[in-house]
């Protein structure tokens, strides 16, 4: 819910001390936070103009990301006048954690007007004032830049303990091949994860599939996680094999519920795999899991390949998706309430901030989630299903993905 002026800091604020107010959120840092009664609290970005508080010449200022949304009016920043104060507030549960940015004179920019997404963004940046921040990294092999984005954890979002490299402690390895398919005439990266002590004499290990595998070097460190997990005794040790999606027109292509891309995987990649690791061939061992088109992929995977994936992790999966051709939405959800059940056990997990249409103005991923889970669990599979105050984003899936692990093995 967004506030005009729900701040109380703001509603205070002195015109002719603003000096004092900039330097007070310098030290404490942005967005502002405040107690809003009950297990809310007042979430406040801010921005500072760069002209004289008398001539201010910014015509507008979004915030693009969290509660805030992509689109105007609801993301855009308020100007609190005779000061180069602007602000957006929200009154938010206290457990929200989402990444954001923000833009200068965006709304009536050409880009905009255009719907040009790649040269608008370019002008999208950091929260100078907020010294947490989110970092994709620079891939050569995809042509794409480093992309730094702000970080909000509120003060009761839930801990992460899984996701930092621990000093000293012993680690697996991740070695980095190139794989050739012939069935879909591409070549991408694939990365594959070992743990500490494996040795290719050890039994058959549990073994974890994981789509958009080039996420391992930044926004979901997979060998911490595991290591970590490991390292506590929360599940055996595995092996992992993270597939790359290249680029995003072939991920819009391969992964949407695509029987080539499932093809490749069950009788190209992991017949390769098997040559060169020791993985268990126990579809109750197996695990297929992904993000957004990769959490329905793993569905959908599960679904046409039980004999070989028998638990699936989607993390706000995309099940609002449907084929060219098709009137209806959730194609793969009818699926599986028209097939019988398959010995399959599934976590699925959806974002509270997630409310908003999809790009076809489909029903959103939160309500298209909660809609397969209650046919999962009319059909009589295991299901463990969560929700987080968050949105579609590796700043919480990250963190999740562990309970998700766990809760499989």
């Amino acid at each position: 819910m967004t506030e005009r002026m729900g701040s109380p800091r703001l509603r205070e604020l002195d015109p002719a001390r603003t000096d004092e107010f900039w330097a007070e959120v310098a030290e404490r840092g942005t967005p502002l936070v405040e107690p809003a009664g009950d297990d809310d609290v007042w979430l406040t970005f801010l921005y500072r103009a760069g002209e004289p508080v008398s001539d201010v010449s910014v015509s507008d200022v979004s915030v693009f990301g969290g509660p805030a949304g992509w689109d105007p009016p609801g993301n855009v920043m308020h100007h609190l006048a005779g000061t180069d104060v602007w602000y957006l507030t929200f009154r938010v549960r206290a457990d929200l954690r989402c990444t954001y940015r923000l833009a200068v004179d965006d709304v009536g920019s050409t880009a905009a007007a255009a719907e040009d997404w790649s040269e608008r963004t370019a002008h999208w940046f950091a929260d100078p004032l907020n010294p947490a921040t989110f970092v994709y990294p620079e891939d050569e092999a995809t042509d794409s830049h480093e992309t730094v984005v702000s970080l909000a954890s509120l003060p009761s979002a839930p801990s992460q303990p899984w996701i930092t490299p621990r000093a000293g402690a012993a680690g697996g390895e991740l070695a980095q091949y190139s794989h050739r398919s012939e069935l879909l005439g591409n070549e991408r990266r694939i990365w594959v994860y070992t743990p500490q002590g494996y040795t290719p004499d050890v039994e058959p290990l549990p073994l974890l599939v994981l789509f958009d595998g080039d996420t391992v070097r930044g926004p979901m460190p997979m060998p911490a996680i595991l290591d970590n997990l490991i390292g506590d005794g929360q599940i055996p040790p595995m092996i992992a094999v993270l597939v790359d999606s290249l680029t995003q027109e072939v991920r819009n292509r391969e992964l949407p519920c695509g029987a080539p891309f499932l093809e490749y995987l069950t009788d190209e990649l992991l017949p390769w795999v098997r040559e060169r690791y020791r993985i268990t061939t126990d579809p109750a061992r197996t695990i297929v899991a992904g993000q957004s088109h990769g959490g329905q992929a793993a569905a959908f995977a599960a679904l046409r390949r039980p004999n070989v994936f028998g638990n699936v992790i989607s993390q706000s999966g995309s099940f609002w998706w449907r084929p060219d051709g098709e009137d209806e939405h959730e194609w793969l959800t009818r699926q599986y309430a028209e097939s019988a059940r398959q010995p399959v056990r599934f976590y699925l997990e959806a974002g509270l901030q997630e409310r908003g249409q999809t790009p076809d103005a489909g029903p959103s991923i939160l309500v298209a989630n909660r809609h397969l889970r209650t046919i999962l669990l009319s059909k009589g599979y295991e299901v463990q299903y969560s929700e987080f105050n968050g949105g579609h984003d590796y700043a919480c899936w990250r963190g999740s993905i562990a309970a998700a692990l766990i809760a499989l093995t």
